[in-house]
């Protein structure tokens, strides 16, 4: 159920909205963050918005707060060598590669008249529908039982939309903003194939596998938002 406050927004609205569709296959942290950054640095208020879906090789990412050289205080970084990358956004350490993760860019005008918080929750109404398709209850942490905090590793703190499944945190969500743009992504664990100190749909009984969970994800998407793809599977920029 959406807040009668967040449904007179542009993203809202029941108009059809055209976006790009962005995919790709596993890649690593330095890639997967160079694209982030180059669909948001390049993104223009009369442009066509964005909504990627991609995953990860074995890695990590780390806050835009945090700096590179604690990250050799932590011993549990050293098997991914040189497959991590600064994310532009906040938060702590996150592990990649059991993982499916979105990005989206849109312009301001989208969702204008909401505060950050209000964006935040509106946003994620398309990762509800996912949770809800497989037949789980999520709920935002803000909602929940739960002491907010924060920690160096993104799955042990509690930020206030982040995404809970009976009591276990499932995934968060972060933005950057300029005047013209909000970019904001996020990460789902599909299995335990790596440790990410968090849960996993594994662990809440969901067996689904990547492409499915993809697919699933652009759905709930275009089901949330009545979404239509002007161009899918644009060209990607690439980390030279």
């Amino acid at each position: 159920m959406i807040p009668e406050q967040l449904k007179s927004s542009m993203l809202n609205s029941t108009n059809k909205k055209s976006f790009a569709l962005v995919t790709s296959g596993k890649l690593g942290a330095k890639e997967n963050m160079f694209i982030d950054r180059e669909l948001f640095k390049g993104f223009t208020a009369d442009a066509l918005p964005s909504f990627r879906v991609y995953e990860w090789e074995p890695s990590f990412t780390y806050g835009v707060s945090q700096k590179s050289d604690s990250l050799k205080n932590f011993d549990d970084l050293k098997v991914y060598g040189d497959n991590h990358a600064q994310r532009m956004t906040g938060g702590g350490i996150l592990f990649h590669g059991n993982d499916i993760s979105y990005s989206l860019v849109i312009a301001t005008s989208y969702v204008q008249g909401l505060s950050v918080k209000e964006s935040f929750e509106l946003i994620g109404t398309f990762l509800m529908e996912f949770y809800r398709a497989l037949g789980l209850n999520p709920i935002y942490a803000k909602d929940a039982q739960v002491n907010l905090s924060k920690s160096e590793y993104c799955q042990k703190g509690y930020e206030p939309y982040d995404i809970l499944i009976g009591g276990k945190k499932i995934g968060g969500n972060a933005q950057r903003r300029t005047k013209e743009a909000i970019f904001q992504h996020g990460s789902i664990s599909i299995d335990n194939s790596v440790n990410n100190m968090g849960y996993s749909l594994e662990d809440l009984g969901i067996k689904i596998g990547y492409e499915e969970a993809k697919e699933l994800l652009v759905k709930s998407f275009v089901k949330s938002f009545n979404i239509e793809f002007k161009h899918k599977d644009q060209e990607l920029p690439h980390a030279s």
